[in-house]
């Protein structure tokens, strides 16, 4: 293509001729300097050429000439600048002729076609959707600039700074063009190396864990997060400033964030100028009530918080939100709490007084949403706990903008409140931005228990927009499969109470076994908040196992055959579990703790007849200035039948889930009297994890941290069951101990963990592991 046809030069400019007023000004125009701007311009007649698309009346107008009504110079100045200023015209020309104007211009082509040449990294349609200028409209040089820059800029956000764009006609027929935006995307320009200054209580690996912004690493081909992008960065210095005030260290600030290119100008070294201060504390807390009906010691006895936790807004937000429940529970409307903070520099504690107020009488007029295409309404008013005509409280409304931002259904959510029909009327806006909310995917998964398996998993979170989540399972391994359908209603009824269907199909040829088993589920349950970190379950779960001879050279002793002739068997039962979860939810950052207990009562129909009891205790704490994480975990079991048939498949089967450096079914009761030696399971277990894990020195980017762990477990008991005919060992148990050391990898494709261990106290027909890999994730 040859440079005349697709050259940006006069194409790209406007083309306004400056004789235009040289010929008005001189000739029998010209008059003194002080009367250039009365001078009176006769129309007597106005001819107009080259228009074909605009209309002479529309010219006319915008030029602001009359026919038959004379201009003077300067409105005939202002009407050409209005012909250029709209965008419609190449080149304006207008001319006298004897008591008459001419008026030429040269009309902009229209946009035959948009089209992106070397673009790679980013496809048409994204670039289609972030310029302005359209096809089958006019062709505007100005805008088409502006839309180069709008492509840079995206380019810029994928943190391909150098690259350019430059936007190109080609000229058709019947005043037509092609527009080109040619594309250099250049190479993406990463972060080297994140790095801090100034920070002293926390190391940089800690910190750049807080960070969005990351540190290209070994893997940077799948990371988006490793590139220079402004918004992100203002981004990072507000989650770190939130880090270090939930950690009491209220005079933080970052002084400054600097990106230097390296030499060879391929990538960046960032780094953030941190001041720390000091770590305040919590110090005296008071309440004073205002309020002659309000005593201000029953709101003292709500507050949660005492004198030398370390200080954090979140405190106070948990200590208010609970003295405003408190008000609700008395009758006390429109109570206002405010903390009003004294710091104390020398014993570094920060003094809060509760001050109990009557708040202005103001209520919710009403709440609109808008934007939620696909979201139902309700589905967004349930996340409110006021409803229209209810007192305004400023606090619940962020808190429910908060509970709408955690649904994930939507990409950007504002929730904003305005003065209503009357000052004492407030409308409570909410405008969201819909986004994807199902997903596809394919995952896989490897263990040295089960072999290499794979899974196809459909999840939609926001089923029909009603809120509802739905989730299909296909996973298959070596040994097992499960075909599962997940189904959970969070309001049921329009309740806060959550409804949850679970439907299973398994089959297990586990090689750590000598029998197969096929298993079906069905499994409706209800769900009922109790508090912040707590809730419970109540659930119906109807089970048919059966446990099968696998028809090889597999050898069942006595009493696994005998429960293989059982054939298949129902579990009919009712059951609740208790959680209370603080270790993502809690108000201290650096440790929390999880309690489990549940109880499933069989009997109700079904072939058995049992009580199953399992509880687990979680602790974990964060130590050394985060850097190290320290677990503990106690779990156990108990089953005790009354009815029908104890098999195996009923009773407790340990795994390297509740104690590491065995096999599946590798500790317990187990029958010697075959070869195989069947494992038996057990009624009773108790197992104890103790873990850390640590950074082991390797650059962060490597994702590689280390851990050690120390594993106690036993499982006993074989009450109930018809051991007749077997030779059975370690039915009274004995406790098991296991240390072992960790290698975990963070992998883009998969966290992997190596476990090496060993059993210093173990029993002779145990069967040990000593080396243990999984990976799970989805792809």
């Amino acid at each position: 293509m040859g440079a005349a046809g697709r050259g940006p030069g006069a194409s790209l400019k406007y083309i306004l001729r400056a004789g235009i007023f040289c010929i008005a000004i001189t000739g029998a125009w010209i008059a003194p300097s002080g009367q250039v701007a009365a001078q009176q311009i006769p129309v007597n007649s106005v001819s107009i050429e080259g228009n074909a698309r605009i209309g002479d009346a529309a010219i006319l107008s915008r030029a602001g000439i009359v026919p038959g009504q004379p201009i003077s110079a300067g409105a005939l100045n202002a009407g050409v600048q209005n012909l250029v200023d709209s965008g419609l015209f190449e080149s304006v020309d207008i001319t006298p002729r004897g008591n008459g104007l001419t008026i030429t211009v040269v009309e902009y082509p229209t946009i035959n076609r948009i089209n992106f040449e070397g673009n790679r990294r980013i496809n048409d349609d994204v670039l289609a959707a972030a310029i302005n200028s359209n096809e089958r409209r006019v062709f505007n040089p100005a805008q088409a600039e502006r839309d180069a820059t709008l492509i840079a800029e995206a380019y810029s956000s994928e943190g391909r700074l150098a690259a350019r764009v430059t936007p190109t006609i080609i000229r058709r027929s019947d005043n037509r063009v092609d527009l080109i935006f040619e594309i250099f995307e250049g190479d993406n320009i990463e972060i080297e190396r994140l790095s801090f200054t100034g920070n002293r209580v926390f190391s940089d690996r800690r910190l750049r864990r807080v960070l969005e912004t990351k540190q290209a690493g070994l893997f940077r081909a799948f990371v988006r997060s490793d590139t220079l992008v402004a918004d992100r960065i203002e981004f990072d210095r507000q989650v770190l400033r939130d880090f270090y005030l939930s950690r009491g260290y209220v005079d933080f600030r970052t002084n400054s964030v600097n990106a230097e290119l390296t030499e060879e100008r391929d990538a960046y070294f960032l780094v953030f100028d941190v001041q720390e201060g000091q770590q305040f504390r919590m110090g005296e807390i008071t309440v004073t009530s205002e309020l002659p009906q309000v005593d201000g010691e029953v709101y003292r006895d709500a507050v949660d918080t005492r004198p030398g936790a370390v200080y954090s807004p979140t405190l106070i937000e948990a200590d208010i939100a609970r003295m405003e429940r408190q008000a609700i529970i008395d009758g006390v409307d429109f109570l206002r709490v405010e903390p009003r903070i004294t710091r104390d520099e020398r014993n570094l504690t920060i003094n809060v007084e509760y001050v109990l107020s009557r708040g202005p009488r103001v209520f919710v007029e009403r709440i609109d949403i808008e934007g939620n295409t696909t979201t139902l309404d309700q589905v967004i008013r349930r996340q409110f706990r006021s409803v229209e005509g209810d007192p305004f409280n400023p606090r619940e409304i962020r808190e429910s903008a908060e509970r709408i931002r955690a649904l994930g259904f939507f990409s950007n959510a504002e929730v904003n409140a305005r003065e209503g029909s009357s000052p004492d009327r407030v409308i409570v806006d909410v405008d969201v931005e819909e986004q994807p909310t199902g997903s596809l995917s394919f995952g896989a998964s490897f263990s040295t228990n089960d072999g290499l398996g794979f899974a196809i998993q459909f999840r939609e979170r926001n089923f029909l927009g009603r809120g509802q989540e739905l989730g299909l399972t296909l996973s298959t391994a070596s040994d097992d499969r499960l075909y599962r359908l997940n189904f959970f209603e969070p309001a049921f009824l329009g309740r806060d109470v959550g409804f949850g269907l679970r439907l299973d199909i398994a089959e297990s040829t586990s090689s750590t076994v000598t029998y197969d088993t096929d298993r079906g589920i069905f499994s409706p349950s209800l769900r009922f908040p109790i508090g912040a970190n707590s809730r419970l379950d109540v659930n119906y779960t109807y089970e048919d196992a059966e446990m099968k001879d696998r028809g090889d050279d597999s050898d069942n002793g006595p009493i696994i055959g005998r429960e293989i002739l059982e054939g298949s068997r129902v579990n009919s039962s009712i059951g609740y579990k208790y959680t209370y979860d603080s270790r993502t939810t809690g108000i201290d950052p650096t440790s929390g703790y999880l309690f489990e207990f549940g109880q499933d009562f069989a009997g109700i129909g079904g072939d058995n007849t049992f009580v199953r009891t399992s509880a687990k205790v979680v602790g974990e704490r964060k130590v050394f200035n985060e850097d190290v994480t320290l677990r503990a975990t106690l779990e156990g079991g108990a089953l005790n039948f009354s009815g029908g048939v104890n098999r195996a498949v009923d009773r407790f089967l340990l795994n390297s889930d509740i104690i590491r450096g065995f096999e599946s079914g590798g500790i317990g009761p187990r029958d010697l009297s075959v070869t195989d030696e069947d494992p038996l399971g057990g009624n009773l277990f108790l197992a104890a994890r103790f873990e850390a894990e640590f950074p082991v020195g390797l650059p962060e980017e490597y994702g590689i941290t280390g851990g050690v762990f120390y594993d106690i477990g036993n499982l006993w008991d074989l009450s109930d069951v018809n051991l007749s005919g077997g030779n059975v060992v370690g039915e009274s148990g004995s406790f098991r101990h296991v240390i072992g050391v960790s290698v975990l990898w963070d992998t883009p494709v998969g966290p992997l963990r190596f476990n090496f261990s060993d059993a210093i106290r173990k029993e002779e027909f145990d069967r040990e592991q000593t080396f243990e890999i999984t990976i799970n994730t989805t792809f």
